[in-house]
């Protein structure tokens, strides 16, 4: 989540000549808006090693940060002209197929296996498989009275002792606020380590159907909301008309604490991971 002053970029491709294409990868990944634990996940290999090749990935560019890294890179497009990063990779670290696009499993983003109540289990699964695009039917009046009692409602804060101290952002918060017509306003602000932001901001009906997404996260530009309790938000993010991951927030039940658990687009197993989030509005 951080975004640190790295040094300036150099030349179209100059970056991406002197990595490596597992480096390539990883640093796809975490333009993404994946963590150091999801990418390892991902890739099937140690948090450690994905540490390692990004350490040194800003060692050979003289970054001083590795998402400004790949911030750098994808501005550069190198995604689009290197389509296939992964299957560059040397014999000698094994087998790792590249992240792919839709929602053939749970992800690899973001990535701990907990014990969320079943409803929210149960949510993700189904969100998982549901085509990204297929609106469901509009809300029952069951529903959006459901949507107006929601314990969902007030603004969060990401309980930052759970995300490794290499990547800790300052705050994360996240706000959820329902219109008279039941669309449903969501907020996120993330202050970096250097005290640079990112904040998104979407409104959506409960029906699946995806709306745009405004803000400088670059790595998201849709999302659609489904509620199957009260208590229970599922909410899937997409870029470029391809889904990135499901998240299901799930609130306690003294209504204090909120539980986030993701699911990546793209990996071959279900691997959830969570976070928790503290209520301060």
């Amino acid at each position: 989540m951080e975004r640190l002053t790295g040094a300036p970029a150099r030349g179209p491709g100059s970056l991406a000549e002197k990595l490596t294409a597992r480096e390539l990868e990883v640093l796809r990944l975490l333009a993404e808006g994946h963590t150091i634990k999801s990418i390892a996940v991902q890739l099937d290999r140690t948090e450690a090693s994905i540490n390692e090749r990004l350490r040194d990935a800003r060692r050979k560019t003289g970054m001083g940060s590795s998402r400004e890294l790949a911030r750098q890179l994808g501005a550069q497009k190198i995604w689009d002209r290197n389509p296939d990063l992964a299957a560059a990779s040397s014999p000698a670290e094994g087998s790792v197929q590249p992240a792919r696009r839709g929602l053939s499993g749970p992800k690899g983003r973001i990535a701990m296996l907990i014990a969320t109540p079943l409803i929210a289990a149960g949510s993700l699964l189904m969100a998982a498989d549901a085509p990204f695009n297929a609106a469901l039917p509009q809300a029952t009046p069951a529903l959006a009275s459901a949507a107006r009692a929601s314990p969902l409602v007030g603004r969060w804060a990401l309980d930052v002792t759970g995300v490794p101290a290499e990547e800790r952002p300052r705050s994360v918060t996240i706000s959820f606020s329902v219109a008279p017509d039941q669309r449903w306003t969501t907020e996120v602000q993330i202050v970096n380590p250097d005290g640079g932001s990112l904040h998104a901001e979407s409104t959506a009906a409960l029906d699946a159907a995806p709306v745009p997404v405004t803000g400088n996260m670059g790595f998201i530009d849709s999302g659609s909301l489904r509620q199957p309790a009260p208590g229970t938000l599922v909410m899937t993010l997409g870029k470029d008309g391809a889904p990135v991951s499901t998240r299901v927030y799930t609130v306690s039940r003294d209504r204090r604490s909120m539980t986030e658990t993701i699911i990546w687009a793209g990996s071959a197993m279900p691997r959830l991971e969570t976070n928790t989030f503290r209520r301060i509005g």
